[in-house]
């Protein structure tokens, strides 16, 4: 799968270029923090989804769902999005980024891999080199809006500190220290403000406050009617 090309920020210089995803792996339940890890799972539990007989549990999707298009068409009017950090294996360097793990909340209820599957998982064009603010992880901020009643809503806000930081993700995916090449990994979400809910639109954001820099993308959802 190749998106469009994309932007690559390493120390002071920037590179444009394609890339080909060979892997798309979603990291579900990966909280470093237990009580936020049990506040998602309950809000996901209320919508009747079953609670995970362990943590992480790493789901596996079509690297074709990846797109970084400012539209998405999405079955029904049941699914929503959630902010996430993402790695990137490339070039033989890990990348960091944003996306959506856009999902169909109403299969969730009975399966959940099959959920992942359903709806496209919108990322930013834009990566940092993992390298550039490994030092600094854990003050790293993310965040999402969603657009409802006519308003711009804070839907979710948090350090990525309550996720498991990326080498430890990656060595409880791949039991090694490193992914493998073209793999694109989704690595978890925060509670959503007010609970879990569709939108018209939702955007999504990774912030660097020491560099004054963001990650940023969103995209409108456009529901297909259901079949009778």
């Amino acid at each position: 799968m190749s998106l469009p090309p994309l932007r690559f920020h390493h120390a002071a210089e920037t590179l444009t270029r394609s890339v080909s995803i060979a892997n798309l792996v979603i990291a579900g339940w990966t909280g470093r923090d237990r009580a936020a890890l049990e506040k998602h799972i309950a809000e996901l539990e209320a919508l009747g989804v079953k609670r995970p007989s362990r943590t992480p549990v790493f789901y596996r999707a079509a690297a074709a769902r990846l797109t970084c298009a400012p539209r998405i068409e999405a079955t029904g009017d049941a699914s929503s999005g959630e902010a996430e950090f993402v790695l990137l294996q490339s070039a033989g360097r890990l990348w960091i980024g944003c996306g959506s793990d856009h999902t169909d909340r109403r299969v969730e209820t009975y399966d959940v891999t099959v959920s992942k599957q359903m709806c496209d998982k919108p990322v930013a064009a834009d990566f940092w080199a993992f390298e550039d603010v490994a030092p600094r992880w854990d003050t790293l901020m993310l965040r999402s809006f969603i657009h409802e009643g006519g308003a711009r809503t804070l839907y979710q806000e948090g350090s990525v500190a309550a996720m498991l930081a990326p080498r430890d993700v990656i060595k409880l995916y791949t039991g090694g220290d490193a992914l493998a090449e073209g793999t694109l990994m989704f690595c978890g979400t925060l509670a959503a403000r007010g609970g879990i809910r569709p939108a018209a639109r939702f955007e999504f954001e990774l912030e660097d406050a020491a560099l004054g820099r963001k990650i940023a993308g969103g995209y409108d959802i456009a529901p297909l009617p259901l079949a009778d």
